[in-house]
């Protein structure tokens, strides 16, 4: 009964937080200077035709009045037309979502399971060489654009190396798999499509890397600390005295503590490696959500941007939530 109780609270926190994300960009996107209808007509619409088009698209209506009609549109699933596409936004998100969520998960993965594993090295071995190295590629992550990054890459291991591509999800002279989620990964193995396979793999690596090594180098820090003030603890201190092996202690008992702060840090990772993948997904020309905003953007596109920023600021919520219901599992004294 509390668990349910836990998840209404959370449930009411994350539809107040996403009623301030759909006032806040409606908002902004009324602020920005520009005039969408003028944008999809043209420079050499003349002024009867411009107004018709106002009103057609509703800007002629107070401000208030247009945002009621928005969130009315929200609560049946509707994020408006595009401009720039003429398409509903919804529909358009879900043919480009399919890219950035296999991007995401990737980079996630890498993030992760690499984060996690240097900073317990960085731990286990403190003051080492191993710890050593380990704090300077995390301080090298922290610090380097991913712009820089994401150009660096691309000019040693396409341009010069030749080891992988260099833009895409698929070779030109490939068909993609034929479609079950979307993600060419899981689309090319249902489907025993292998060539496809190791096609989006090795286009996933370059732009998986790059997304990241950021978040990598972040998540190893913050498990370092954590395991090194987890280890300073006097039951580990009296575990070790008992003659228990260290790897064991590290592993099953150290370990989940040291998770505590981490598992915060992923659930926000998760949110940021979406939202940043626009710049991933630019440099490297892969067909997501994040080249649909930048062109959106470009053409005063306010309904897909709308729509891109109410979807990311949706996940990132329930991911957070899924975080806090996380806690009374990985330590049973913190209360849902």
């Amino acid at each position: 009964m509390n668990g349910l109780k836990s998840v209404a609270k959370r449930m009411s926190q994350l539809l107040i937080v996403l009623l301030g994300v759909t006032l806040v960009t409606f908002l902004v996107s009324h602020v920005v200077p520009g005039d969408p209808a003028r944008m999809l007509l043209g420079q050499r619409a003349d002024a009867q035709t411009l107004e018709n088009m106002r009103h057609v698209m509703g800007l002629d209506k107070p401000v208030w009045l247009q945002y009621f009609d928005y969130l009315g549109g929200l609560l049946h699933g509707d994020l408006g037309i595009s401009i720039r596409t003429q398409r509903p936004v919804f529909c358009e998100l879900l043919t480009y979502f399919p890219a950035t969520i296999e991007l995401t998960m990737f980079a996630m993965g890498f993030a992760v399971i690499s984060g996690v594993g240097l900073g317990l090295l960085s731990a286990a071995y403190r003051d080492t060489l191993i710890d050593h190295g380990t704090r300077i590629l995390a301080i090298l992550g922290v610090s380097t654009p991913l712009f820089w990054l994401g150009l660096m890459v691309l000019l040693l291991f396409y341009k010069h190396l030749g080891w992988l591509p260099g833009s895409g999800r698929l070779d030109s002279f490939i068909n993609p798999p034929t479609q079950i989620t979307g993600l060419y990964v899981v689309d090319s193995v249902l489907t025993g499509d292998w060539v496809a396979l190791k096609s989006s793999i090795l286009h996933l690596i370059l732009p998986t890397i790059c997304l990241g090594y950021i978040q990598l180098a972040t998540i190893a820090r913050l498990v370092r600390a954590s395991m090194i003030e987890v280890l300073e603890q006097d039951y580990i201190k009296t575990a070790l005295s008992n003659g228990i092996p260290r790897y064991r202690i590290i592993y099953r008992h150290a370990l989940r503590n040291a998770l505590i702060p981490t598992v915060t840090l992923i659930g926000l990772t998760f949110g940021e490696l979406l939202g940043g993948a626009i710049l991933t997904e630019t440099i490297f020309t892969w067909p997501g959500m994040g080249k649909y905003v930048v062109d959106s953007i470009a053409f005063l596109d306010f309904p897909a941007i709308m729509g891109f920023t109410i979807l990311v600021a949706t996940i990132y919520v329930i991911i957070n939530m899924v975080v806090d219901l996380l806690y009374p599992i990985l330590d049973p004294q913190i209360k849902g």
